[in-house]
């Protein structure tokens, strides 16, 4: 087979394991009575980002082939991701936060580095068969989204978004995962024996890019705006059905099919990839991010007013500037990082902007957004209208995007020559 199909079915594979929770996992712990503790769920995926894709990233240069690697973590991942499942069902109904979040975590503390590995397994094969990886990659990258797309289909169509087989989905897809992975080329390990420090190892020379005025505040306002990453992952679905409370809406497209109407943000991210290299070309750096931070005031903005009657065209609205919201922020950032850093501290760069972003800040910005969401809703008395709450805390999302992209506006400084 094509090394190029191959590694499309890797990457669809990948990112529908994500899929078969990431969205949905919200919907279903709120009806356990855990909604409280949804930002917690949320929270430790950057939290072990912060660590385990670096720890995971010197086994497989020193000790173990990447895709045995891959493999094995992917073994555990769906392994303990199955194992939510079975304690979920068995515990229906008294589901203990402790023993739910501990499983779920060792499951996405073995899953976060599979992200990094993929790249690393592709990366080999594409150059092994001499292709150029910066014009091959994309087209088959853009596979996993829709994998991640599939995913959340399947959990709406089959039932899953309120219940523990969401996690089984996940666990199976992840055992399917462990056993495609060993079929890839062989990724060469690092025998030469060479020492490195553990700064080296741990790629923390990139924490130097501090002293430079520029880097540091763009790393900080990455930070920042990483705070917005996953808030609507964890709660977009518990909001759309919690209009389905009131009976004019019990039936809506909106409240039955709400996890396909969030998977609209995932294919308004595909095509706004495609935008990416001209925005950028033409624009620069600084007005592309500008342009990310408004579209994340944009999308809670018209979560806030949006609904699923006359107000469902501002639903959609949110759904399509996700794209602009997480592309322009993530590649376009990754991409200025690639062209500002020296070619010595590159990598560790690249992994600086990500702990920055999906380690620190989506880290904190999930935790701040469990507190205002108990705050407006959650802690409500039983039987209260929980709608004005959940308007209230789109609201609060939207003003703080507005002031980050403001103060970076003002405080971010950098000359863009067009070509």
């Amino acid at each position: 087979m094509n090394i190029k199909v191959r590694l499309t079915i890797l990457n669809f594979i990948e990112f529908a394991v994500w899929g078969a929770y990431l969205i949905s996992m919200g919907l279903y712990l709120g009806g356990e009575g855990l909604g409280s503790n949804i930002g917690w769920f949320y929270s430790v995926q950057g939290f072990v980002s912060l660590c385990m894709p670096a720890l995971m990233g010197i086994v497989a240069d020193k000790w173990i082939q990447a895709q045995r690697l891959l493999a094995l973590c992917h073994f555990f991942a769906g392994l303990f991701m199955i194992a939510c499942c079975f304690y979920g069902l068995s515990a229906a109904g008294s589901v203990s936060f402790g023993a739910l979040f501990t499983l779920y975590t060792i499951s996405v503390a073995f899953f976060m580095p599979t992200i990094a590995l993929t790249n690393s397994v592709a990366y080999n094969a594409l150059e092994k068969e001499g292709l150029d990886t910066v014009k091959a990659f994309p087209p088959i990258r853009v596979w996993g989204t829709v994998g991640f797309i599939c995913s959340m289909w399947a959990v709406n169509l089959l039932g899953f978004k309120s219940t523990p087989y969401q996690f089984a989905l996940s666990g199976g897809l992840s055992m399917l995962m462990a056993l495609y992975s060993l079929t890839m080329p062989t990724c060469p390990t690092n025998q030469s024996g060479e020492k490195k420090s553990l700064v080296d190892a741990l790629g923390l020379r990139a924490f130097a890019l501090f002293k430079d005025y520029k880097m540091a505040l763009f790393f900080i306002f990455s930070m920042l705006l990483g705070s917005c990453l996953q808030i609507t992952n964890g709660y977009a679905t518990s909001y759309l059905e919690a209009w389905g409370a009131l009976p004019q809406y019990a039936d809506s497209l909106m409240v039955k099919y709400s996890v396909i109407v969030t998977s609209i943000s995932q294919m308004s991210e595909t095509l706004c990839i495609l935008l990416i290299p001209f925005c950028l070309s033409r624009f620069g750096i600084k007005k592309v991010m500008l342009m990310a931070m408004l579209a994340w005031t944009l999308r809670f903005g018209f979560f806030a007013i949006g609904n699923p009657g006359s107000g469902f065209i501002f639903i959609l609205l949110s759904m399509i500037v996700y794209g602009v919201a997480f592309d322009f922020f993530n590649i376009s950032g990754s991409l200025f990082v690639d062209k500002e850093t020296d070619l010595s501290i590159r990598n560790s760069a690249q992994g600086l902007f990500m702990m920055m972003t999906n380690g620190f800040g989506a880290t904190i910005g999930m935790l701040c957004a469990q507190f205002v969401v108990n705050h407006y809703v959650f802690n409500l008395p039983e039987g209260s209208d929980l709608l004005p709450g959940w308007q209230t805390c789109w609201y609060i999302f939207a003003a703080y995007a507005l002031i980050v992209a403001v103060l970076f506006a003002i405080l971010f400084r950098y000359k863009h020559n067009p070509k």
